[in-house]
Formats: C-alpha cells, structure tokens, sequence
C-alpha cells in the first residue's frame, strides 16, 4: 500500500520543494508534529527551525524555515514561508550573519516577551545548524 502523500514547500519567489513524502516533521507552535499519510486535516504556524522531509526513498531532506504556515488536507502537504531555505543551500556567512542579527534584535529591552520567546527559539535552531 502507497504510504505517501503530496509535499509543496512554497516561497514567493518559487516552490522549493514539490513531490511524494514519506513523513515530514514540522517546528510548529504547539511543539514538532510529524505528519503521515491520512494525518487529520489542519492548518498551523511554523515557528523557527527545521523542516525534516522523508522522501518515499527513505531519505530526508532538511529546509530551515523561520515562519510560516502549513495546511494539510485530503493528502496534501502545503507549507508557505517567505524564509524557508534547503538547508544544503545555507551557508557559513548566511548563518553567522542570522546568529548576530537575532542576538542584537533579543538585546533590545523593548521586544514583547512574544517576539523574545520566537528569537530566542530562533538562536536555538541556529546554534543547531551545522555547516
């Protein structure tokens, strides 16, 4: 029995990412979630962090995203993100340049704890990234 469903990783500029997945794992607000084949219908945010993809070969691919949202229905997979990237496509300086621009934005004393809890989660996601 067929155990994929339809992924569409979709920027404004371009898809990133369209084809059959295995499973997918998902940095949303309510904590990772992992999404199969016949998974409940939903529609959720994505907090900063890493997008795992397991590809019906049984590889994965990793995207880093810092927001967006997701909807799956009926057996499709759509995630829209204005930040997301394939991690293979990350590089040292992109990542070194993130890391500061967080920092200096978490030292701002007049952030709302929101945005504080999104960066500092932020910085934790990038700290993971190795290159």
């Amino acid at each position: 029995m067929e155990e994929n469903f339809q992924l569409q990783i979709i920027s404004p500029e371009k898809v990133i990412f369209s084809g059959d997945a295995r499973m997918v794992v998902l940095p949303s607000y309510e904590g990772d979630m992992s999404i199969l084949k016949n998974h409940i219908s939903i529609i959720t945010f994505l907090r900063p962090g890493i997008i795992r993809v397991q590809k019906k070969e049984g590889e994965f691919d990793d995207f880093f995203s810092q927001d967006g949202t997701v909807e799956y229905f009926n057996n499709n997979l759509v995630i829209l993100s204005a930040s997301v990237l394939h991690k293979k496509h990350l590089s040292k300086d992109f990542v070194d340049n993130l890391n500061k621009e967080t920092q200096d934005k978490l030292a701002d004393k007049n952030i709302s704890d929101h945005d504080r809890y999104i960066l500092s989660h932020k910085l934790d996601v990038i700290k993971e990234i190795s290159i």
